[in-house]
């Protein structure tokens, strides 16, 4: 194996090299923040010339190590890589708008699937908290997932290039098409988390790696019979290589107190609303993702080795116009949603997708 180093998550995904990321506003653009600024950059003359001369040109806030950027690509030329997979590329064009309050940016995929159809929608879990759904759901609805993320801190924390998020997945699944009931919302997952990203420099297979450690919480935002929550703390292994990703999570779930039964004889709202979730979920999630050309393949999938329950998803996207991409979901398994988590289907949708994986 060639152990040479070379970019990858510690250089090249984060080859974007930062001063402090301090603000400066027009009101601070005077002689002495200019001279501050270019004595700590520590540069090559003509690199300083560079700040100097578009830190006095600078109108409102922006940062200093955007400028900074600018002055090195002009002076120094475009940064080498050539050796960035998909992920770093991601996350490099990320970094260029990651403080632009005018950008929203994207986390996991974002998309709309006017159609999903499922071979045994789970009617039985409604016949008590809402059985003129059970009696009336279809097999076909919409469902739409839309992720944001955040980022936390403007310099480094522990690594070149490290970062540290707030990000937020809503995943919902709506019975547009069911004429016995008001077309509600069936289900909808919150997934509020915070994740720290670092690159590694460990290069296997000439690849770059990093990971992500992070805490999350997802919950249907129901209550009594229907409600499902659970909080986990993860680390996401992460290996790239040219168009291929491959990322493996395990995690720990946090307990909860057992649920009791109230003298009314219904559940205590407080306490664990699905104990069992780990024998259908798994302690582990996985996926594969390629790009090839125009097109982009992904595989998700989760496994409990004792149970043997779990599931997988197979997505493919491909372009229709502009901005817009088709994509095909595939599901087959446990946990779809959080209230599905102990119930096994057969799920496809075709719609749009907003944003790729990669």
């Amino acid at each position: 194996m060639n152990n040479q180093k070379h970019p990858g998550f510690k250089v090249s995904l984060f080859c974007l090299s930062l001063l402090p990321l301090t603000m400066v506003s027009a009101e601070e653009t005077e002689k002495d923040v200019v001279e501050q600024t270019v004595e700590q950059a520590a540069l090559d003359p003509k690199t300083q010339a560079c700040l100097a001369e578009k830190l006095n040109e600078v109108g409102g806030e922006v940062l200093v190590s955007q400028i900074r950027q600018e002055c090195d690509v002009e002076v120094n030329g475009p940064k080498d890589t050539s050796k960035a997979g998909a992920i770093s590329k991601r996350i490099m064009s990320e970094q260029k708008t990651a403080f632009n309050p005018y950008v929203i940016t994207p986390h996991k995929m974002n998309y709309i699937l006017p159609v999903s159809v499922s071979d045994g929608i789970n009617r039985k879990v409604y016949q008590q908290a809402a059985p003129s759904w059970s009696e009336n759901i279809e097999d076909h609805e919409a469902k739409y997932q839309l992720s944001i993320k955040v980022p936390l801190n403007y310099d480094d924390m522990f690594f070149e290039g490290d970062s540290l998020y707030f990000g937020m997945t809503i995943q919902s699944w709506w019975q547009l098409y069911a004429d016995g009931i008001s077309k509600p919302f069936r289900e909808t997952n919150y997934q509020p988390e915070f994740f720290y990203l670092t690159g590694v420099d460990w290069h296997p297979y000439e690849g770059n790696t990093g990971v992500v450690l992070g805490i999350e919480h997802q919950s249907n935002g129901r209550s009594t019979a229907i409600s499902r929550s659970w909080n986990r703390v993860y680390l996401n292994f992460l290996f790239e290589k040219g168009d291929f990703a491959f990322s493996i999570k395990p995690w720990y779930r946090l307990e909860e107190d057992e649920k009791e039964i109230m003298e009314d004889g219904s559940l205590d709202p407080e306490g664990d609303d699905n104990p069992d979730i780990h024998e259908y979920m798994g302690y582990f999630q996985g996926a594969v993702v390629y790009q090839y050309d125009t097109l982009e393949f992904s595989l998700g999938f989760r496994q409990n080795f004792a149970t043997h329950k779990g599931a997988a998803e197979l997505g493919v996207t491909f372009p229709l116009w502009g901005r817009l991409r088709g994509y095909l979901q595939v599901f087959s398994g446990y946990g779809e949603s959080l209230i599905d988590y102990n119930h096994n289907q057969n799920r496809i949708g075709l719609g749009i997708a907003l944003t790729d994986i990669l």
